[in-house]
C-alpha cells in the first residue's frame, strides 16, 4: 500500500477511480485538477504540494481537432499543456521531493504508440510522454525513484462521450476506468521502471517492447545504444 498518493485529473473518469481505488486501500490521497483550480502547467502550482510516495500524473485533454491546416494554435498549446507540461513538472517535483521508493505513473495511451491521423496533436502527446518517461527513468533510478508510463486503448471517460455510440457501432469496445486504475497500480507496484504497459479490453495488462533501431554500418553493426 502508497501510504501517500497524489493523482492529477482525479475528479473524473480514469483519475476518479484511481482515487477511488487508492482510498480503499487506506492511502492518504491528494486530487490535483483544475475543476479545483489547480494547473498542473503552472510550475508555480507544483511548489505548494507536499511530498508523497505515488503520483499518478494522470490529468489530459484531446483536442478533436482532426486536420492539421486548421489547427488553432491556442488548442495546440492548451493540449501540450496539459498533456506535457502537467507530466514533465510533475515528474520534476517527484524528483525533488520524493524519497527512496518513490513511484511515479504517468497516464499515456495507444496514442503514444501508434499513429492517430484524427487528432495528430494528441498523438503528438502521447508519444512525447511516453518517451519522456523511458529516458528520465534512468535519472531517477540512482534516487531511488521508478516512473513508468500506461497506455490504455479507448476508455468510457468524457472524453470519449461524444463518440460512444460510433465507437459501439463500429464494434470497438471502451475501456473501463477502473481497469486501468488497476493497470496503474500495476505499473506502480511493478520492479521496473521506464516500461510502457498497454491496456485493451479482454487482456490482461503488459508491458509493450519497443523493438530496437538499427545501428550504423561498418565494425560494431548493431541496435543504436542508449545515448
Amino acid at each position: 500500500m502508497f501510504r501517500s498518493a497524489v493523482v492529477t485529473g482525479g475528479r473524473s473518469g480514469i483519475g476518479a477511480a484511481l482515487v477511488e481505488r487508492l482510498r480503499e486501500e487506506g492511502s492518504d490521497v491528494r486530487v490535483l485538477d483544475l475543476a479545483d483550480g489547480f494547473d498542473v502547467a503552472d510550475p508555480a502550482a507544483w511548489d505548494d504540494v507536499p511530498p508523497a510516495e505515488l503520483a499518478c500524473l494522470n490529468a489530459g485533454v484531446i483536442s478533436g481537432v482532426g486536420d492539421v491546416a486548421e489547427l488553432p494554435v491556442e488548442e495546440y498549446r492548451r493540449v501540450l499543456a496539459a498533456n506535457v507540461d502537467g507530466v514533465v513538472l510533475g515528474t520534476r517535483w517527484a524528483a525533488r521531493t520524493m524519497t527512496p521508493g518513490g513511484v511515479v505513473v504517468a497516464t499515456a495511451s495507444l496514442a503514444g504508440l501508434v499513429a492517430v491521423p484524427g487528432d495528430p496533436v494528441y498523438a503528438l502527446t502521447k508519444h512525447a510522454v511516453v518517451g519522456w518517461v523511458r529516458s528520465a527513468a534512468a535519472q531517477l533510478e540512482p534516487r531511488g525513484i521508478r516512473v513508468n508510463a500506461v497506455c490504455p486503448g479507448l476508455v468510457d471517460t468524457p472524453m470519449t462521450a461524444a463518440v460512444r455510440d460510433q465507437l459501439e457501432e463500429r464494434g470497438l469496445p471502451l475501456i473501463r476506468p477502473e481497469a486501468v486504475a488497476e493497470a496503474i497500480l500495476l505499473a506502480a507496484r511493478d520492479e521496473e521502471t521506464g516500461q510502457a504497459w498497454v491496456v485493451q479490453p479482454g487482456r490482461e495488462p503488459l508491458r509493450f517492447r519497443f523493438p530496437g533501431v538499427p545501428g550504423p554500418r561498418g565494425d560494431g553493426e548493431g541496435v543504436v545504444p542508449e545515448l
